[in-house]
C-alpha cells in the first residue's frame, strides 16, 4: 500500500477545524504503526519523512501529520494568543488516532516541541494503547532548555554573542543580521547540515510562511522561551509514564544533557542513547544508526 493523505474534522468548542494527515503503509497489516510528531512549534510533518526507511526494512505504518496552524491545515493567525495551549494540541492528536482507528495499539515519537507534546499526551490521557515512547530531542522542562541554551549561546564567538543581545535589547530580532547570527546557533546545536536536508527547507519555507503558533508558544527564539510554554514543566510527573521510552539526543544537541536526562532518571522503564556526531537532529546527521536504533526500541517485545 502506498501513501494515503486526508484530513479530518477537529472539533474545538463550538468550531470545527480539519487536521492533515498521510499514512504511509497499510494500517491493516496487523503491523503496529507510529505516529510521528513533528517539532517547531510550527513546523510541518516535511522533514520527518526520512523516517521512511522503517516502512521500507520492518513494514512499520507511518502516521504523519500537520498539526494545527502548520503546513496543510487550517491556517488561524486570527486566532488570540491565549488560543494556543499544550492542551489543544494534546486534543487534536487524540482526534487524529480515534478517527484513524488507532488508538488502541500505536507507538509514538515525537521531535523537540513534538516531544513535549508526547509527553503532555501520555500524561494528560494515560493512553493504554500506546506501546512504545521515542522522545528526539525533548525537554520535560523549558525553564532548564532557556538555561541550557544560553550556556550555549556564551560558546558563541563574540562578536555574534553581542550580535544576538543588542537586537534583542533594540527589539530588532526579525532583522537580517539577527537572522544570521541565529543561523550560527542552529548550525551547532540544531542541524549541522550547511546546507540543510530538502525536507528540512520545506518545512522551514511553512514556518516563514506563518510562524503563529511558534510565536504563541515559543516566542522570538530558541533560547528565550516566554510564550504560553514559558512555564512547561513535567519534570515531578515522569514517574508516571509506565510505557518502555527511549530518549535521544546528540552530544552537541540544544536538547543537552541537562535537559534529557531527567528523562531517564525518572521514567521508570527508559533507554537513553547519545549520537556522538549530532545536533539536534540525529535523523539526518547519522541516520543509518539512528535508524537501527529506533527500529530495534519499536519492535522489541511488549508483554
Amino acid at each position: 500500500m502506498g501513501e494515503a493523505s486526508r484530513v479530518v474534522d477537529f472539533a474545538v468548542g463550538s468550531e470545527t477545524f480539519q487536521t492533515w494527515y498521510t499514512v504511509s503503509g497499510d494500517l491493516k497489516s496487523g503491523i503496529r504503526p507510529l505516529v510521528l510528531l513533528h517539532g517547531g512549534p510550527g513546523f510541518s510533518h516535511e522533514y520527518m519523512r526520512c523516517h521512511a526507511p522503517l516502512l521500507e526494512a520492518k513494514g512499520i505504518p507511518l502516521i504523519l501529520y500537520d498539526q494545527l496552524c502548520c503546513g496543510n491545515p487550517t491556517h488561524l493567525c486570527e486566532k488570540p494568543t491565549d488560543f494556543w495551549t499544550v492542551a489543544l494540541f494534546v486534543s487534536e492528536l487524540d482526534n487524529l488516532l480515534e478517527k484513524l482507528g488507532v488508538r488502541e495499539n500505536f507507538d509514538l515519537l515525537g521531535h523537540s516541541w513534538g516531544g513535549i507534546l508526547a509527553l503532555a499526551y501520555v500524561l494528560d490521557r494515560q493512553p493504554s494503547g500506546l506501546k512504545h515512547l521515542v522522545l528526539v530531542g525533548a525537554p520535560p522542562s523549558i525553564s532548564v532548555w532557556n538555561a541550557e541554551c544560553r550556556k550555549l549561546l556564551a560558546q558563541l564567538p563574540k562578536d555574534v554573542r553581542e550580535t544576538i543581545e543588542r537586537c534583542e535589547r533594540e527589539g530588532t530580532t526579525d532583522s537580517k543580521e539577527y537572522k544570521e547570527a541565529e543561523h550560527l546557533f542552529f548550525v551547532r546545536h540544531a542541524l549541522s547540515l550547511d546546507p540543510p536536508p530538502i525536507g528540512v527547507q520545506r518545512t522551514m519555507a511553512e514556518v516563514g510562511k506563518d510562524d503563529t503558533v511558534y510565536r504563541a508558544l515559543f516566542g522570538y527564539s530558541e533560547w528565550d522561551v516566554r510564550g504560553n510554554l514559558g512555564s512547561w514543566d513535567v519534570t515531578d510527573r515522569l514517574k508516571e509514564i509506565k510505557q518502555p521510552t527511549l530518549v535521544i539526543n546528540g552530544a552537541q544537541d540544544e536538547t543537552t544533557d541537562a535537559c534529557a536526562a531527567p528523562l531517564f532518571w525518572e521514567i521508570p522503564n527508559g533507554k537513553w542513547v547519545q549520537f556522538a556526531k549530532s545536533t539536534h537532529m540525529a535523523f539526518y546527521e547519522e541516520p543509518g544508526r539512528y535508524l537501527e536504533v529506533v527500529s530495534t526500541f519499536l519492535t522489541a517485545h511488549v508483554g
